[in-house]
Order: structure tokens, then C-alpha cells, then sequence
């Protein structure tokens, strides 16, 4: 059996890959290959390409693993007392996935290493038993953290200073051949589902490289060479070169994917665990941005991938090649069979058999904040076409800590190093379950946009902080008294925690309420708090609008000011020319040098520019709405309190036991304020949100001790009452 999607490519009846055809075959002018140029220079500086000396590094220590592995499974062959010919022939193998194995890890990045092993070699005893106790008797090996019962279990840990996450597939072979191919259906057959599961990341990979269009040599003899000295890298190495290009060398995937993954880390929206999306689902939207656009370099699929998914119709699903149903039985993503793959709001399926959501994560919070952020890219690619602006503008960092008035502040603490590791793996997972269960006990109204990372004061170092910020929902206007309690969903929160089977004296957590100007120093680089903070404000007319204004920057002091302050200008003029138009701007990039789509497709034939323009918007309006009718079986969205209903009963978080974790906990939502409470009188011992359109201001809160959670002392926590009123304008003092 063959790789699904493959079998399209090679009827010849098809010409592309992909579900659709191509929206445009365009090629580079000189202008895109100069740019891109730039953008490879830009990811050079930024850190994104590990050097000669890494590269040796991380193939030293793959080599050894291997030899590890192979050891490890002959010694489980003899202690389970087979033969001498059977220990012999015992073998395991090890296969890179993510990053590493697509070709875009960069400098310090970990390893995704899948370990594959014979029927026999279990994973509980032999796995996270045998083969862990030899790992930690190892000197070049820190840092073990086996974690046995994540949605897929894993081990990871430091080999010679090389970070690695070690999952393990024993398949249903008595042998592991050297040439085993992962790509076959069959492997699949006969083996548990978690073993599928740590598969899947080795057939995705695999499928992802299949089915993303092949680099093009094009015709550049028209093309001026002096323009394009400038970096770039090696097409099997990765080591970065200097001298004359030629398009053939520019790896279009690998570096379009490192420039999203870095702009996404910029924005503080590539993290898997928090509900946005990790390096897989970039690597999905990346690959199908090029299927629809084969002959593009990065520096013309990067705005591309911004305006197409500013106008997806999410819930469609992005899907590489058409879902394979195959002959196993194992249960495939299908809306139309499986109620709760309804609730999926951001679709964004595996190609490989067997097919699922990498996305299942994302809320309507999330996907709100990233559509806000794919809009804020196109426009800055919409100023960078018109040559107001530069990469440095699209990889400004979100400025979160200026974004929001209130945050909530999760503080976690332990007694030593290991136990730190252990609890903040546990507690990240479930922070996610915090923001659901935050927004559902208010109807929505609430809304908490997660920072991905976490934070640590070096006066503290067995502390983590975690961060939300916390706003009124702006398209709901707020009523006078308004009061949401949300100290039941705090102690909710805590006690779902605080049921880690692993947990240790000492391990603690609590949440807190800070406002925007007593955010702890420690979260700002160097320790030092911005004195003049940009204001970025939401628009609440326009949901996927961010807009961005200066903010005490009456005199600019430096060209990254100057450039900042020229492409927002920029943006604004652009957004007045859509007012009235109706249409994006068109620019003359591609004037006279485009190539005719009408070879692929009739539909979109066309003469001259500005008609190519018009066909690509076609092709755009018809890939985003469609053509995935036999998975659109609902139509409307699941309600914004209910999108995620598969986690009230389980949750599929990476890390720690998760069997006996529900949202229905003893205080029903009824009870967790789930309608607003209306009150005259303040308390001046709560904590209150006061709400006036983008007005939005918490009062201080005193500092109450929390419920108790088993026979571990108590951590003073604010209460969080949450109460809405109406403000005048002499209410504003600032944040």
C-alpha cells in the first residue's frame, strides 16, 4: 500500500498536489528574489540555522541513541529468556520527526525521536523501565523526565546538552528490519493506539515532504545576478553560504516555515499546549499555501499565506490531500460520524492515516486572537509590498504586556529542580482548562488570552509565573453592575490540579490578579520596565483588526521607530483605500511578468495584470469557502461555551495523569456565576472590572487565603469577583 495522497501525483491525471488545483503559477520577478534574499539573510541573523559544530553534534548523539536502543532491546530479548539466534536478530530503530526531520530546526531546537521496537518489548516495563534506568545511569544523559501517561507518552531529556523527546511504537513484528519503511499502512495493523499515536508524527513528517511541490528551476537569464549576492543555504546541509544563487537553491517550504514559525513566536501565538498552534499545524498551513502556489518563492507565499488565512471560513478544515478512510478501522477525523469533531473550530488535518485534527486545542478565544493576528500580518505585508516597510516590521514582537489593563498571575513554586520540572510540565497542561473554564462559567464574556510562555524571577529560582490577560468581551457592550465570581472556577481550577498523581510537598500554585502597571519587573527584557509603552488597542467593531498607534512617541529616536511609525501610518491609509474601494490594493510587483493560470485552470482565465489580480481574489474566495461540502455537516458553529465539550469529561493534554480531570466538578455552573449577578453596593474587599467599551479597569483586591487544598499549607490569593459598570470619561486615570 502506498502513502495516501501519493496516488493522484502518479496517475497522471493530475498535475498538482493537493485537493484543488493551483490559484496561480506565477513565477519570481527579480524584485521577489532579492527579497527573499533578505528574509533568508533576516532568519540568518535572527539565530533560526544552527552552525557546522551542532549539526556534527546532534548526529553524534542520534548515532549513539541508536546504538543505545539496540542494546536495549537485546538486553530485554535475553532477560525475557528467547534463545541466543533470537537475541541476535533483536533490533530496534530510531526516526527523527518535526522539525529536525522537515529541515527547519534551528539552534538549541530539541529532537522529535521515535523509537520503534518489537511486539514483545512493552511499553510500561521495558520502555519507561528498563530502557529509562539505563538513560539515567548514563552520565551524558541530564535531565530525565519520563512522563507515561500524556495523551502520547514520551521521555524526554538531554543527551551530551542536546534536547530530546524519545516516544516509543512497538509494533506487531517479532523483528524490526534496518529498512523498515513507516510510510506503509501495514505497520499499523495489530497495534495499540497509543503506539498509532507515536507514529502519527513520523508518517505526517513524511506525507508533509511528499506533498509539497518540488523546487522549480525557472528561467532567470533576464534575471540580474549582481542583484542577488547575498546568503544562502546549502540545500543538503543546511550551512549557510555566501555567493551567487540560482532559484533552484531556494528551499521555498523550509524557509517560508522558519519565517512563520519565528513571526508566530514573535506574536506569541505558537504553542500547541496554550490552544494556539505548535510547530506541526504551521508546518500544515505552510504546505498548503505552496500547493497552492508552486512557482512562488517565500517572499511571495508569505503574504499569500497571511491574506488566505485572514479569509478562511473557519470551520472548513485545511487538508493537504483527501482523507483516506484505509482498511484498519482506526477512527479518522469525520464531522459527519464523530459528533464531537463538530466542535472542532480550527480544522487542520494530518494527511497521513490515520487522519486527525492537530488543532483540536484551539477555542474561540485563541482562534480569535490568531485570525486578529493573520490580519495584522497581511496588512504589514500590504505596506512591505508597497515598499514603506521591511521584515523588521512584520517580526515586531506582540507586546502583551501593554496589550491588556488585567492579567491573572499563576505563580508555581517546588522544593528542588526535578520537582519543578515535574509540576510545571503538569501545570502548563492544564492551563488551557483554566481559560475554558473561566470563559464558560461567564458565558463568554470573559475572555483570557494566554501568554504561551513562562516567566522566572532570579531572586526565586524554584518559581514559575504564568500569564492571561483578562478583557470584557467588546462586542458584548457591558451593563451596569454586571458581576461575574469566578473564585469557584479559581478553586476548581486548583483542586484539578492539585489531584497530580506525582504531586510533592511543596509543589504549590496560586493565581492572583494583577493590573497592567504592577506587572512584575522579571516578565520585561533585562529586568526593566518599558517607560513609554506602545498602546495596542482591539478594535471592537472589527474583531480581526489590530490596530497599533504611537503612544509617547512624540519625537523617534532611532530608524526602527521611524520604519514602526511609516508602516502603521501606511496600514491606516490602506485600510481608508479598502473603505472605499472595497478591494485590497493592487500593486505592480508582477506587472508584465506574470504567467497566465488558465493552463490549469479555465475558470480563471485571464489577460493583463490587473485581470491576473482579479482571478487570484477568485481563487482565493473559492479555496477558502470550499470545496470540503462532505465535512461542513453543520451549519453554524457550535456555541462558544460548548466548542469544547469532548474536554468535560477527558483531556488530552501533553503530561501527567489526566483519567480522573472533568469540568463537572461539585460547583455546577449555575453555581460559578454563569448569569451576571447585579449589584448596587461595592465590596470593597473584591476584585472588580469596570467596563466602558475599550474602558477597562480592576480595582485592587485584598489579599484573602484560598480554600485549602489537601494537607498542603494554604497560598494567599486574591478573591476574583469580576463587576461591571458603566464609567464616565473622568473614570479613565490610565491604566
Amino acid at each position: 500500500m502506498g502513502s495516501p495522497g501519493l496516488s493522484n501525483r502518479n496517475s497522471g491525471q493530475q498535475k498538482w498536489l493537493g485537493i484543488t488545483e493551483p490559484i496561480s503559477l506565477i513565477g519570481p520577478t527579480e524584485y521577489d528574489i532579492v527579497k527573499t534574499c533578505e528574509l533568508e539573510k533576516y532568519l540568518q541573523d535572527a539565530g533560526l540555522y544552527e552552525n557546522k559544530e551542532e549539526a556534527v553534534c546532534r548526529e553524534e548523539v542520534l548515532g549513539r541513541l541508536d546504538q543505545i536502543v539496540k542494546i536495549w532491546v537485546k538486553t530485554i530479548t535475553r532477560a525475557k529468556g528467547f534463545n541466543e539466534q533470537v537475541v541476535q536478530e533483536a533490533n530496534a530503530k530510531i526516526f527523527t520527526f518535526g522539525s529536525y526531520r522537515l529541515g527547519v530546526h534551528g539552534s538549541g531546537a530539541d529532537i522529535d525521536v521515535l523509537c520503534v521496537g518489537p511486539r514483545y518489548a512493552t511499553r510500561n516495563e521495558d520502555f519507561f523501565g528498563v530502557l529509562h534506568k539505563m538513560l539515567s545511569k548514563m552520565p551524558e544523559v541530564t535531565e530525565l523526565h519520563p512522563v507515561p501517561d500524556a495523551y502520547v507518552p514520551v521521555m524526554g531529556f538531554k543527551f551530551n546538552g542536546v534536547s530530546m523527546d524519545l516516544l516509543y511504537a512497538n509494533l506487531s513484528l517479532w523483528v524490526i528490519p534496518e529498512d523498515l519503511d513507516l510510510s506503509q499502512e501495514s505497520i499499523l495493523q495489530n497495534t495499540d493506539e497509543l503506539s498509532v499515536r507515536s507514529l502519527n508524527g513520523c508518517r505526517v513528517t513524511d506525507q508533509i515532504l511528499n506533498l509539497v511541490p518540488n523546487v522549480q528551476v525557472l528561467d532567470i537569464n533576464s534575471v540580474d545576478k549582481d542583484r542577488i549576492f547575498m546568503f544562502s543555504f546549502d540545500v543538503t546541509s543546511g550551512f549557510p553560504i555566501m555567493g551567487y544563487i540560482s532559484i533552484s537553491e531556494l528551499q521555498n517550504f523550509r524557509t517560508t516555515l522558519r519565517c512563520m514559525k519565528l513571526w508566530a513566536k514573535r506574536r506569541g501565538i505558537y504553542s500547541n499546549v496554550a490552544g494556539f498552534l505548535g510547530g506541526i499545524n504551521w508546518a500544515l498551513l505552510v504546505a498548503r499555501i505552496c500547493q497552492l502556489y508552486p512557482n512562488a518563492l517565500p517572499n511571495m507565499l508569505v503574504p499569500r499565506f497571511f491574506r488566505i488565512y485572514t479569509e478562511w471560513h473557519w470551520p472548513n478544515p485545511v487538508m493537504l490531500c483527501e482523507i483516506r478512510y484505509g482498511c484498519l478501522g482506526l477512527r479518522i477525523w469525520d464531522p459527519r460520524i464523530h459528533r464531537e469533531d463538530r466542535n472542532h473550530l480550527m480544522p487542520i488535518i494530518t494527511p497521513a492515516y490515520p487522519c486527525m485534527n492537530s488543532s483540536f486545542n484551539v477555542s474561540s478565544s485563541t482562534l480569535r486572537i490568531m485570525t486578529e493576528e493573520f490580519q495584522w500580518g497581511h496588512e504589514i505585508c500590504e505596506v512591505m509590498e508597497a515598499k514603506k516597510a521591511d521584515w523588521d516590521t512584520l517580526f515586531e514582537c506582540y507586546p502583551f504586556f501593554e496589550a491588556y489593563k488585567n492579567y491573572l498571575q499563576i505563580d508555581i513554586s517546588a522544593k528542588n529542580p526535578d520537582d519543578l520540572r515535574n509540576w510545571k510540565g503538569w501545570v502548563n497542561s492544564r492551563l488551557r482548562l483554566l481559560r475554558l473554564m473561566i470563559e464558560r462559567s461567564t458565558n463568554g464574556i470573559l475572555q483570557c488570552h494566554p501568554h504561551p510562555e513562562d516567566f522566572s524571577d532570579k531572586s526565586r529560582p524554584l518559581h514559575r509565573s504564568y500569564f492571561m490577560g483578562v478583557q470584557h468581551k467588546q462586542e458584548v457592550p457591558a451593563k451596569e453592575g454586571e458581576l461575574f465570581d469566578i473564585r469557584l472556577t479559581l478553586d476548581e481550577f486548583k483542586h484539578s490540579v492539585n489531584n497530580y498523581t506525582q504531586r510533592k510537598h511543596g509543589m504549590d500554585i496560586f493565581v492572583t490578579h494583577v493590573k497592567r502597571r504592577n506587572i512584575p519587573v522579571f516578565v520585561f527584557p533585562g529586568g526593566v520596565r518599558p517607560n513609554c509603552p506602545s498602546r495596542v488597542t482591539r478594535v471592537s467593531n472589527r474583531s480581526s483588526e489590530l490596530r497599533i498607534s504611537g503612544h509617547g512617541q512624540a519625537e523617534l529616536g532611532d530608524n526602527n521607530d521611524r520604519k514602526r511609525k511609516q508602516a502603521e501610518d501606511s496600514v491606516d491609509a490602506l485600510r481608508i483605500s479598502k473603505s472605499f474601494s472595497g478591494e485590497y490594493p493592487s500593486g505592480n510587483r508582477n506587472s508584465g511578468k506574470e504567467k497566465s493560470i488558465s493552463e490549469i485552470n479555465p475558470l480563471l482565465t485571464t489577460t493583463g495584470a490587473s485581470s491576473s489580480k482579479q482571478a487570484e481574489k477568485l481563487g482565493i474566495e473559492n479555496i477558502t469557502r470550499g470545496p470540503y461540502d462532505a465535512h461542513q455537516v453543520f451549519s453554524e458553529e457550535p456555541d462558544e461555551l460548548e466548542n469544547d465539550l469532548e474536554y468535560r469529561n477527558k483531556d488530552k493534554d501533553f503530561g501527567g495523569n489526566m483519567k480522573n480531570i472533568s469540568l463537572n466538578s461539585p460547583y455546577s455552573e449555575s453555581k460559578v456565576a454563569a448569569e451576571p449577578v447585579f449589584s448596587q453596593k461595592e465590596n470593597s474587599s473584591s476584585t472588580h472590572i469596570y467596563s466602558n467599551e475599550s474602558l477597562e479597569e480592576l480595582e485592587p483586591a485584598e489579599l484573602t487565603p484560598p480554600l485549602s487544598s489537601g494537607n498542603y499549607a494554604p497560598v494567599p490569593q486574591r478573591k476574583s469577583i469580576f463587576r461591571f459598570t458603566t464609567l464616565g470619561k473622568s473614570a479613565d486615570k490610565g491604566s
